[in-house]
């Protein structure tokens, strides 16, 4: 096994630590752990949540135990694990950055001394790997943004932001799901849903999938957005 920390939490979880920092390796670990354990069907375990550096897992007392679970842990390898991890994914999504969705480009420009071309260049051409999902249903948490547009978050959190609302928080870039209060800096949105209850697969997203954004006018946002209600649009998903 990976060096890790197994702890329980409470008497119906435990939580498997990988180290101290947040970094792709480390990342690499915990979704390798979340597979690993999926595989292995433990009757009792109810569910598994990775994060950056960790991963929990859920379960039911009358039917397994922290040290039957963390015994099975015990056996994890991540170089024989390698290949059979949950194939990595390349999701397309579309993003309108102009003024009406992008409330908060004026202000980065004067903070980053960035004009808004540059800003909306440098947040679509990186290629954003998903760490963890949380936060709100769908919400992702991406890796990679340029340090060149890292933004503090606002002062004073907006009560409601719009649901598909793209923004900045830190050194961090994300999606909106649903409206909801938040403290994030909008630079745009997108016609796509990340959460979706009535859809087979309501979350868009997994942990370990990459997201690439392309910019879009009004006009085509709402040409995808109708296309979105009605059921016909369809994501862009490539194999890695």
């Amino acid at each position: 096994m990976e060096k890790c920390k197994v702890m329980p939490v409470g008497d119906q979880a435990l939580v498997v630590e990988f180290g101290k920092t947040i970094d792709e390796e480390t990342n690499k670990l915990v979704l390798g752990l979340a597979d690993y354990l999926r595989s292995q069907q433990i009757k009792g375990v109810i569910e598994i949540l990775p994060t950056y550096r960790s991963l929990m897992v859920f379960y039911d007392d009358t039917i397994t135990t922290f040290w039957s679970i963390k015994n099975r842990i015990g056996h994890f390898k991540a170089s024989e694990q390698a290949g059979t991890n949950s194939i990595a994914r390349k999701i397309m999504v579309p993003c309108c950055y102009e003024r009406e969705f992008g409330l908060d480009l004026g202000d980065m420009e004067s903070y980053l001394n960035l004009s808004r071309q540059e800003i909306i260049n440098i947040h679509s051409e990186t290629l954003y790997k998903i760490y963890m999902l949380g936060f709100l249903p769908g919400f992702v948490y991406l890796g990679g943004l340029n340090e060149k547009i890292h933004m503090p978050r606002l002062s004073t959190p907006r009560t409601l932001i719009p649901e598909r609302s793209v923004g900045i928080g830190g050194n961090q870039t994300g999606v909106y799901p649903l409206a909801s209060p938040g403290g994030w800096r909008l630079i745009g949105r997108t016609p796509v849903d990340f959460y979706n209850p009535a859809r087979k697969d309501p979350i868009l997203c997994r942990a370990g999938d990459y997201i690439k954004f392309y910019p879009i006018k009004s006009e085509e946002y709402q040409l995808i957005r109708n296309d979105v209600e009605k059921g016909v649009f369809e994501v862009c998903f490539e194999a890695l």
